[in-house]
């Protein structure tokens, strides 16, 4: 029987450990917490979104979003789905954006499956066992923890990546990997707020409104997302503004502009306030978009365009157009995002061209595998990157057996 360790109880490395266990390796399991999982009950807010019926490599990045392909081949969301029902986990029916979440809505009843599957025979769990040091022998791999020393036939880093560190991110896995003879891209925090310097987020902490959010520098679109935006202290937080996130923490400073109002054109939002202002005449100025938008919101955006002080009736049609384009273009500039602690993933990791994408061994190190985050692989919020983690912990554990 062949000994596998696989170093991380994340999400990823919990799919290798079952998968090689599966496949009738003696599996040794390394975890520096307590307790596996912990980063994984977080996801979806608590509920765990563990997939997305769109996963492909379009929804990923990296210095190689192709390098997802062939994992993501060898355990499809199908797959993916038919294998945790067989571990007794039972999923809702994709929302519209394709996520799909268990159905008793708690991520512990994912991590509750996957460590069930893992209390067999042939695996020993070591948690709150960091491990220090992954030599190359002859015939295998010399294991090191703090307390102990193990022998093994095979590795697989699961360590996960910088971000969450409040819930386990660490840098353990580059580490290990870069120990061993390979590389890793710059390192930055993905799916997370995007901070900035002007005033108004801090006057509209706790708002949440829908808008399309559009990231631009020097008149060129760099993305664009629509979605629900929340209103921070340092800046502005939300799916829509997740997904952006990446743009401004790898590429710099830029303008964030907001869309309150997508379903109307600028002409017919101005069109919209014409009538309005003669129906609340008498109303003052602030008051104009009460009813369309958050009120706070749309009170800020009346202050901003300087009809606050005059009343409804008293506007002017070009001051009506100017208030309708601040609705339709209200302007941020975007100076950096939140850090690792804050951010979901890491953006950047260990280089994807150091290791097989068929089957994630290493072509530097023979019998090394790696799987997960602390690849350079990141995707979209919306449960692509846990479906990276089981595709990749999947192929990862198949491999090394």
């Amino acid at each position: 029987m062949t000994t596998t360790a696989i170093i991380g109880g994340g999400a990823a490395g919990l799919m290798a450990a079952v998968t090689a266990a599966d496949a009738g390796a003696r599996v040794l399991l390394f975890e520096r917490q307590a307790r596996v999982g912990r980063k994984l009950l977080a996801t979806g807010n608590g509920r765990c979104n563990l997939t997305n019926l769109n996963a492909g490599p379009s929804h990923y990045h990296g210095e190689d979003s192709d390098f997802t392909r062939p994992a993501l081949s060898a355990l499809d969301v199908p797959g993916t789905l038919s294998l945790f029902r067989d571990l007794g986990l039972l999923t809702a029916p994709a929302d519209g954006a394709g996520r799909v979440y268990p159905l008793s809505d708690s991520a512990n009843s994912v991590l509750d499956v996957l460590r069930f599957a893992l209390e067999r025979g042939n695996v020993d769990l070591h948690a709150g066992a960091p491990v220090t040091a992954v030599r190359r022998q002859k015939n295998g791999f010399l294991i090191e923890t703090e307390a102990d020393r193990f022998l093994t036939d095979r590795v697989i880093i699961a360590c996960g990546g910088r971000a969450g560190g409040k819930l386990g991110g660490v840098s353990d896995g580059y580490a290990l990997l870069q120990g061993l003879g390979h590389s890793r891209t710059a390192l930055h925090p993905a799916l997370t707020q995007i901070t900035s310097d002007s005033p108004y987020p801090k006057a509209l902490k706790g708002v949440r409104a829908g808008a399309t959010v559009t990231l631009e520098r020097d008149g060129t679109i760099l993305g664009r997302n629509r979605g629900e935006v929340q209103f921070t202290e340092k800046g502005i937080s939300g799916i829509a503004v997740f997904e952006l996130s990446r743009l401004v923490s790898v590429g710099g400073k830029c303008r964030a502009v907001l869309d309150f109002l997508p379903e109307l054109s600028e002409k017919e939002l101005a069109g919209v306030l014409v009538r309005q202002a003669v129906l609340r005449g008498t109303l003052p100025g602030e008051e104009l978009l009460t009813g369309m938008l958050h009120n706070k919101l749309g009170r800020i955006l009346c202050r901003a365009a300087g009809i606050a002080g005059k009343t409804c009736g008293d506007l002017t049609v070009a001051e009506l157009d100017g208030l309708a384009a601040l609705c339709k273009g209200f302007s941020l500039t975007a100076v950096g995002t939140g850090d690792f602690d804050s951010a979901q993933v890491t953006a950047g990791g260990i280089r994807t061209s150091e290791f097989d994408p068929n089957t994630l061994e290493s072509c530097i190190v023979p019998g090394l595998f790696a799987c997960g985050e602390v690849l350079d692989i990141d995707g979209d919020c919306g449960g692509y990157n846990l479906q990276w983690a089981w595709s990749s912990g999947y192929v990862a554990g198949r491999s090394a057996v």
